[in-house]
Order: structure tokens, then sequence, then C-alpha cells
């Protein structure tokens, strides 16, 4: 893995789109989670990127192999299909959210930048704690969050995204633990590596 010069610097800002600028070729294909729904493009999608880089600065959401805030990657030109994109759910969706005190939904599918992302698990977790945990300061009652389906666990994590999901509409509480048992993070391999050295990343949700 190369390393990469500091996102703090100047010297690599030819490496990051602006995040005033809408790059669609810059930005992961929409996946089967925003699927015929509405999808954020152009100044809604600026918008609500910008709000996301708020959001994960407070909560520490952070990409640690590139050791900055996740919402980054979305500018990162190093990795033109990974990141966040996001959709507005249609009220008519057979998946729809159901609930007398959910009225406007988004929806946020995250792309790894390669299928075996040991960090996937955890960003997302992150994500969505970070967007729902600081509900104020967006205009949707429930930011829904899924890994996209080209990582290899993607099941797992969603069937716990899901989990946390139904959590937090019953109780509001974003803190809470999935409930499921099923082993996600790193590969065997990428665990062989933490056991004999550091990580690139630890597993565990930041919070």
């Amino acid at each position: 893995m190369p390393s990469f010069p500091s996102p703090f610097g100047s010297d690599d800002s030819d490496l990051f789109d602006g995040y005033d600028e809408f790059a669609s070729n810059h930005l992961p294909r929409p996946g089967e989670f925003l699927e015929s729904h509405h999808l954020l493009t152009g100044a809604d999608h600026v918008a609500f990127h910008r709000l996301t880089r708020d959001c994960f600065e407070e909560r520490k959401v952070y990409d640690m192999t590139f050791n900055y805030n996740l919402a980054r990657l979305n500018l990162d030109t190093r990795h033109t299909s990974a990141g966040y994109r996001y959709a507005d759910e249609r009220d008519d969706a057979i998946d729809a959210v159901e609930s007398e005190d959910i009225d406007r939904v988004l929806r946020a599918e995250f792309t790894p930048t390669t299928p075996f992302c040991p960090q996937t698990h955890t960003l997302t977790i992150g994500s969505f704690r970070a967007w729902n945990g600081l509900a104020d300061r967006h205009e949707y009652d429930l930011v829904r969050v899924r890994a996209a389906p080209m990582h290899h666990q993607s099941g797992a994590i969603n069937e716990q995204l899901a989990e946390l999901e139904q959590t937090y509409l019953k109780t509001g509480d974003v803190t809470a633990d999935p409930e499921s048992g099923t082993e996600i993070g790193s590969n065997p391999m990428e665990r062989s590596m933490e056991n004999e050295g550091p990580s690139r990343g630890s597993t565990d949700a930041p919070f």
C-alpha cells in the first residue's frame, strides 16, 4: 500500500476534487440500494456531502488507511469508484420505512476501495451513527446506510445495519450494538497480519 501525502497540506490539492464540486465521473455508480429512488446529484449531492464532512469530523468517522475524514474519499481522484452516493427514498418503495414518526428518509450506499476492505463494517456503522446521532443538522428523519454489494461481506454487514436501523427507530439510540453474532471485519490473511503487528485500521466502531 503506497503512502499518501497529508490531506491537510496544500501539496496534494490536485489529487482531490473540491467539496463544492459535483464530479460525477469521480463518484461510485449507484448500486441496488439506491435503484428506483431519487438519486442526489449536482447541488443536492454537494450540499449533503458538505454536511456529511462536518458530521463525520465531529464523530471522528475516519478512513484509517488514508488517515482522513471518510467524506474525503468521494473527492479522492485516485479512487474514482469509491465513496458514498445518496438518494431520497420513495414512499411507495416495497422496502420503504413505515413509521408515523418518519417522513423524509435518505438512503446512503458506501462503496469501499476494494472488495475486501476490512474497514467497511466499521465505517458504515460509524456513518449511520454520525448522520442519525446528529439528525438536527439535516432535513432527514432517518438516514439508512448500506454497503455496496461488491464487498465480500456486504450481506452480513447490511444485516447488522438493518438491525441498528430498527433499534434506532424503536429507541432513538444510535449507540446500540448489532445483535447478530456474525464475525465481520478483516479476512483471514488480514487477521493473521494483525496478530503479527499493527493493523491498517481498527475494526471497532468509532464511538
